[in-house]
């Protein structure tokens, strides 16, 4: 259906989950890119749908105090963040309530109490992101970064404030380097995975580099201290540029663990919050030497192994059989015999022996 093509004036009364604005025109539902609660704006809406459309903000009449200025010239472009217009401590209120209503909505449920929000660096957090790649023909380049809002196209960007350092200021190097290449139309993809001392750029290679351009990979990486993996097929054909490279790692100092991991594997993005998480997790679980603990969608062990320096025997489950092989590898590391790690798909209507054991305590990620 065709959008109306001139600007309407709304008050927005919510925040949808994905940081969008919600008004109503008419008796229909509008999501509003750039809105914020309470604020009346004149919009202009993108795309009709049956039960809902989709809109830009044009001109913010009324502004709402929590409105910010964003820091990122990219922003409204860029579909990496969408709540940079506003403050970061309502962004918290925000998404708490979000949570509250959902639970309110499809669960039924009320919270007894909210615990305090755990909150880290807003800016240069995000160790774990994945970039999309571009040669555009029109411009004569490639384009390194995230998609666009409601788009498939990669953002132009030149710096990004959210990507943990180096990475957020290598965007355009990193650009103009895979521009000299050959494949520079067969990389569509780079991950982005930052240890507690090494950076990791996994370039997804739809065609073989060329000796020339393995030399420019090369380069860049000594020029920017960061290593290069290549990943021609799926996730099993990642592998170091120039062998053998040393695992990616991260600290939990408070419980002498240090967690190792690959380029692909789920971490949580924010370090700073991620050590909170945990630390919050163990006070609350309160684990006791004679405590049997289970941890369901345990992945490398973030929680387990931390559990296991207070508790006495932790069993972590986890449907990736690759990510049990690393929890086990990271138990044995950190001199852990007391946690234990179990395959299986926790969606599966038939329980496991595991699930017939009798637990103190339980943490579900």
């Amino acid at each position: 259906m065709k959008p109306r093509v001139e600007p309407e004036e709304a008050t927005v009364e919510s925040l949808a989950h994905d940081g969008r604005g919600v008004a109503r025109l008419g008796g229909k539902t509008v999501f509003v890119d750039g809105a914020l609660p309470g604020e009346r704006v004149v919009l202009q809406r993108t795309r009709c749908h049956r039960r809902y459309d989709e809109a830009l903000t044009v001109e913010v009449l009324d502004a709402a105090p929590g409105r910010v200025e964003p820091r990122c010239g990219h922003y409204g472009t860029c579909g990496g963040c969408s709540l940079q217009h506003l403050d970061a401590a309502l962004q918290l209120e925000a998404k708490q309530g979000q949570v509250a209503e959902q639970l309110a909505r499809l669960g039924r449920v009320e919270p007894d109490r909210w615990l305090e929000a755990l909150t880290g660096p807003a800016w240069h957090y995000r160790r774990r992101a994945r970039l999309g790649v571009k040669y555009v023909h029109r411009k004569g380049r490639v384009l390194v970064g995230f998609r666009e809002r409601s788009s498939p196209f990669v953002a132009d960007l030149a710096r990004c404030h959210v990507l943990a350092q180096p990475v957020g200021e290598l965007l355009g190097p990193l650009a103009a380097m895979i521009g000299e290449l050959s494949i520079r139309e067969r990389l569509p993809q780079i991950e982005v995975a930052v240890g507690e001392d090494a950076v990791v750029l996994v370039l997804r290679t739809l065609d073989a580099p060329e000796p020339a351009d393995l030399e420019r990979l090369r380069t860049f990486a000594a020029t920017h201290g960061v290593r290069i993996h290549l990943q021609p097929g799926g996730l099993d054909s990642v592998a170091p540029l120039d062998p053998p490279a040393a695992p990616l790692h991260y600290p939990l100092a408070e419980f002498d663990i240090t967690i190792e991991f690959r380029p692909t594997d789920f971490i949580q993005v924010n370090a700073v919050v991620n050590e909170r998480i945990v630390r919050r997790t163990v006070e609350l679980l309160d684990p006791q030497p004679a405590d049997t603990l289970l941890d369901l969608f345990c992945g490398l062990g973030n929680f387990t192994l931390p559990l296991a320096r207070r508790a006495g025997r932790v069993v972590g489950v986890e449907g990736d059989a690759g990510l049990v092989a690393r929890a086990r590898t990271n138990a044995a590391n950190n001199g852990l015999g007391n946690a234990i790690f179990h395959v299986a798909d926790l969606a599966a209507a038939a329980p496991a022996a595991w699930a017939a054991a009798d637990w103190d305590k339980a943490l579900l990620d």
